[in-house]
């Protein structure tokens, strides 16, 4: 079994809990990603970064909310925090 399937087994048992953590998680984690977006400027760049961090975040919340299926929402939550760390390391270390 890998990692990605073992940990998707433990989010699908304790889903409620876990996307409680999530929609806070990921919405601090997004939070930060935009303010290191915002200190490099406000060029049309980072306006494009600041709406990727933005729609990955707002994607996470609006299926959790809707109660879309535990897969979707487990697999959107990797891609917003992909996403944000990306930008965080984008706007830290290479910008």
């Amino acid at each position: 079994m890998t990692l990605y399937q073992k940990t998707f087994e433990d989010f699908k048992k304790g889903y409620l809990g876990f996307a409680t953590l999530a929609i806070i998680g990921q919405s601090c984690l997004g939070s930060a990603a935009a303010m290191y977006v915002l200190k490099n400027g406000t060029s049309l760049f980072q306006m494009i970064q600041l709406t990727l961090v933005v729609l990955a975040c707002m994607f996470v919340n609006g299926a959790i909310l809707s109660q879309q299926k535990p897969k979707l929402v487990f697999n959107l939550i990797l891609a917003s925090v992909v996403t944000s760390l990306l930008e965080i390391f984008l706007n830290t270390i290479i910008l």
